[in-house]
């Protein structure tokens, strides 16, 4: 079975979490969730993040969400795929050498690697959006054009492709995001 690698943490945003997990095993594929410091069968909480017309998202409590892989034993050769999620957990994810080296591996290996809203956070501390088209959660615009990355502004239900690079602003774009995300990847899915 065809191995993904998603990267989460504590306040990780929910859907941003359980949903690529959930999607991505419900095709086929064997999902690794893993959290720096954490191991299998340790939980992360999560938050909701949600848009009701305020100058910036609302947040609340989340769930827990159960990590099913130990991050110390990944070997990046493994995936096919690298996830990385949104929400607060990648301000201080981004400051974890081993998950900068991972995200580095994937992209300098032209792996298919997603990233959504505050997940590009990680990408642009890694040093891997330079010449790049990509999107974010529009507060972290700034980091990705200081980090050489074009900034690419889409509907919040959009996706942005450059080559192995799947990017969204946020959850409501998961329906385009991870079928963009599958395409890139060569999925193939047949009902």
């Amino acid at each position: 079975m065809k191995k993904i690698l998603l990267i989460t943490g504590d306040f990780a945003e929910d859907y941003e979490t359980m949903v690529p997990f959930q999607m991505l095993e419900m095709v086929g594929y064997e999902v690794h969730a893993v959290c720096p410091d954490k191991k299998q069968g340790d939980t992360i909480k999560t938050a909701i993040h949600d848009f009701e017309g305020d100058q910036t998202y609302t947040e609340k409590p989340g769930h827990l969400f159960a990590l099913n892989y130990n991050f110390n034993a990944v070997q990046e050769a493994d995936y096919e795929g690298l996830v990385i999620v949104g929400g607060r957990a990648p301000e201080y994810l981004r400051l974890n050498q081993r998950v900068l080296e991972i995200t580095r591996y994937f992209a300098e290996n032209n792996k298919p690697l997603a990233a959504v809203c505050h997940g590009i956070q990680i990408l642009t501390a890694a040093d891997v959006v330079r010449g790049k088209k990509l999107t974010a959660y529009p507060a972290v615009a700034p980091e990705v054009t200081l980090a050489g990355g074009e900034y690419v502004s889409v509907p919040v239900t959009d996706v942005v492709v450059d080559g192995h690079l799947v990017t969204s602003p946020a959850w409501p774009a998961h329906p385009k995001w991870i079928a963009a995300f599958l395409k890139v990847l060569g999925a193939e899915i047949s009902l």
